[in-house]
């Protein structure tokens, strides 16, 4: 049984068809089972993004990946333009599994309780949208426009008010639904955080002249790891916490200039 390749799109970056040919090519290669979660498929905002489905991509790619390579794609109720979080609902669609997998698959899912009733009813209705010759055909269409507009502008504010900020980079939020902002941390904060490890562990702190401290420079190091934060809080809610988090770097920044 080949290992898996787990997709998550939960980065705020959307991928190109280019990049999932290449992860397609590469999970061939190498006997890779994919995994592609595609719960944010509604979620693009960047200009000149759009969403690609590993299964069409797979398909179009003909053979010998479209006979061969075996794909699970995910979609949830819980993401997208519904966000019915309580309701935890969803369905995985495969695609050239292999035959012997498949049925523990299907036997595993029936000996399991199936999901309440008013799951199934809101999942069939994410997957059966109204028809443009419907009655509630133009009132989904804005109602689901005017959700996915404020996520943009929300992801938009996010973007702009973090790289505003002295010492905060945020990449632009091209889909989904957080942002994965990156804080550079000043040259004294990372000595003394060094010497206070050093008392704590028995040792001495290394000396922060040889790693370019004391010229001002912070090495990529000393580069924060991004931290993951969502867009989801109403617009003003949001910016209070923007600006909040950009104000007390700056104090934390000046302090340990």
């Amino acid at each position: 049984m080949p290992s898996r390749l787990h997709l998550r799109s939960r980065v705020g970056q959307v991928q190109p068809r280019e990049c999932i040919e290449a992860v397609i090519r590469f999970a061939f290669e190498e006997q890779l089972f994919l995994m592609a979660d595609e719960v944010y498929q509604d979620n693009v905002y960047a200009e000149g993004s759009q969403f690609h489905s590993f299964k069409k991509v797979l398909m179009e790619m003909g053979p010998p990946y479209a006979a061969q390579q075996e794909l699970a794609s995910f979609h949830s109720v819980s993401k997208g333009y519904m966000g019915e979080c309580g309701f935890r609902a969803g369905y995985v669609e495969v695609v050239n599994m292999d035959a012997a997998v498949q049925q523990q698959m299907q036997k595993l899912m029936s000996v399991r309780l199936c999901p309440p009733v008013p799951g199934q009813a809101l999942l069939h209705v994410v997957v059966s949208p109204p028809a443009p010759s419907d009655p509630s055909f133009a009132q989904f269409q804005a109602e689901r426009q005017a959700v996915l507009a404020e996520l943009a502008a929300k992801a938009k504010l996010t973007e702009q008010v973090f790289n505003e900020a002295p010492g905060i980079h945020c990449n632009p939020v091209q889909g989904a639904m957080y942002s994965f902002p990156r804080v550079q941390l000043p040259p004294r904060a990372v000595l003394r955080a060094q010497v206070r490890r050093g008392r704590a562990g028995g040792g001495a702190p290394a000396s922060g002249s040889g790693k370019g401290l004391l010229a001002g420079l912070v090495p990529f190091t000393y580069l924060a790891p991004p931290f993951r934060m969502t867009i989801l809080p109403p617009v003003e809610k949001l910016r209070s916490l923007l600006e909040k988090l950009s104000q007390f770097h700056a104090k934390f920044t000046r302090q340990y200039s």
